[in-house]
């Protein structure tokens, strides 16, 4: 094996040394790879080969830092649960370094429950194996459902136990996203006041996100113009599959618009706007139906990061102005997300024309059906296109009242069979909503049942049975079909996430 495998190009390290603390790992006593992503690591112009192995546990346990790698731990801030932590960083985590991909992309390799930091405080620093792994199913989840997010490179045991409400196996993950860069990255040098240090921040993160925007005399209104539209887009994704974030702080929006830090995350099963599944969220703070409103507010934080950058000079007038220009974003904000929720619902329904009114008034009522009637989210809209192919009946078994649907079901045929109404054109319609309408998520009673194996037993066959279902969501084979049923009932009603720290 090379003395170093990664082709490291570390911007963040040269260009704001001033925004992290360069740290080691900790070594820990028997690293051993749990999972390796071999696509990604192919991806990333990596030798799978000869990563997958002893050399690559090493690197992925933090026991060897490869050539060229220059670890550190970022500072950032973040608002948690609506209140300010002016201090919180990387408290297990380090940005090993940057890779350039093939493609030219400018990618992070993060390492996570890689030990203690100065960003720890009364934490140890290290993770578990059932949080790591989940890390890997949800994100290769979302990433087949074709939505941005960080993917787990590596989830490695370390030998070693950590201690939370009970003894656990350890475990380090290698990360990969687009950047780290956050809305409390921001946030962390704007309550210091550090008004030069956000300028650096923010022309860092055009370059690297907006590199159009470099030079230009708006270049930080648009900035903001660019997040609030690419987290637009992203949580109408989440919307549309059905997906709880579940802790939806500043720190963990990414400015990159990926979706971040899988921790207390779940699925719907019985459609319920008002689903909270975080042991956290006391609340409701994050749940389902508030993502959007809370996406605006914590976009609304960063706009105030920004606010002497957009002004461009310390003066009432100027103030104000930028106050006008970035209330203007903020309040366009829940446009973007509803027109990005409609595109995605009309491929749901299987509309591929646009009538504004009538979609949006037939995607709500859909909504409202499965709400009233506790219909399992994922498998109405998947059965929904076998109506579209001809077949009603897996769809009616959803509702306890089978002609329930009946009314709803008429008026969509009209709406639909207005784009085209022969036998060919329905076929067709059925088609295209598989390919948008998931059969396979990862359901949370799957998802618990595989960590526990794991955790517990040392048995990783359930996750990588569990993993190769949620990597094919369209798919409706027999072999899939045990990762298509929702739990029961009484299961969904008390399930409850937890974030792993």
């Amino acid at each position: 094996m090379p003395a170093s495998p990664f082709q490291f190009d570390n911007s963040y390290a040269r260009d704001l040394p001033g925004f992290c603390v360069p740290w080691q790992p900790a070594a820990v006593p028997a690293p051993d790879l749990l999972y390796f992503n071999r696509e990604l690591a192919f991806e990333l112009g990596l030798d799978p080969d000869g990563l997958d192995g002893p050399d690559g546990a090493a690197i992925f346990a933090g026991n060897r830092v490869p050539e060229g790698a220059e670890p550190l731990a970022q500072a950032y801030a973040g608002h948690q649960f609506g209140g300010f932590s002016p201090q919180l960083g990387d408290g297990r985590a380090l940005l090993l370094g940057e890779v350039i991909d093939p493609s030219g992309a400018r990618r992070d390799l993060m390492l996570k429950g890689s030990g203690r930091t100065p960003f720890s405080r009364r934490g140890d620093g290290k993770a578990a194996v059932g949080p790591m792994l989940r890390e890997v199913l949800i994100g290769e989840a979302m990433h087949a459902l074709g939505l941005p997010t960080t993917r787990a490179l590596a989830v490695t045991a370390t030998g070693e136990t950590v201690y939370r409400e009970r003894p656990l196996p350890g475990a380090v993950l290698t990360r990969v996203a687009a950047s780290h860069l956050r809305v409390g990255t921001f946030e962390f040098f704007s309550a210091r006041r550090e008004t030069d240090r956000v300028r650096q921040l923010a022309d860092y993160a055009i370059a690297r996100h907006d590199p159009d925007l470099v030079g230009t005399d708006d270049r930080y209104l648009g900035l903001l113009r660019r997040v609030a539209q690419r987290q637009a887009t992203l949580v109408a994704g989440w919307m549309n599959v059905g997906f709880i974030h579940g802790v939806m702080n500043t720190d963990n929006v990414a400015i990159s618009g990926e979706t971040i830090d899988y921790g207390p995350c779940a699925f719907l099963e019985a459609y319920d706007p008002d689903a909270v599944f975080s042991s956290i969220d006391h609340g409701g703070r994050y749940a389902y139906r508030n993502q959007p409103p809370v996406t605006r507010w914590n976009l609304a934080r960063l706009a105030e990061t920004l606010l002497p950058l957009i002004a461009g000079q310390d003066s009432k007038e100027a103030m104000s102005e930028a106050t006008r220009q970035a209330t203007g974003v903020i309040d366009a904000f829940p446009g973007w997300y509803e027109g990005a929720l409609l595109t995605g619902q009309r491929a749901k329904l299987g509309l591929r024309g646009e009538d504004d009114a009538t979609d949006r008034a037939l995607a709500g009522d859909w909504l409202t059906l499965l709400h009233d009637h506790r219909v399992d989210f994922t498998l109405g809209w998947r059965r929904l296109a076998d109506a579209a192919g001809g077949n009603e009946g897996p769809l009616r078994a959803l509702f306890t009242d089978p002609q329930a649907p009946d009314t709803w079901l008429a008026r969509w045929r009209v709406r639909a069979g207005s784009e085209g109404n022969t036998a060919a054109d329905w076929s067709e319609r059925a088609n295209l909503m598989r390919r948008v309408n998931p059969a396979v998520i990862p359901r949370n009673h799957r998802v618990e049942e595989a960590l526990t194996a794991a955790s517990d037993h040392g048995d990783l066959g359930p996750f990588r049975r569990l993993l190769a279902a949620v990597q094919r969501p369209y798919d409706e084979t027999p072999e899939q079909a045990p990762y298509l049923e929702p739990a029961r009932a009484e299961v969904t009603a008390c399930y409850r996430t937890f974030c792993g720290t």
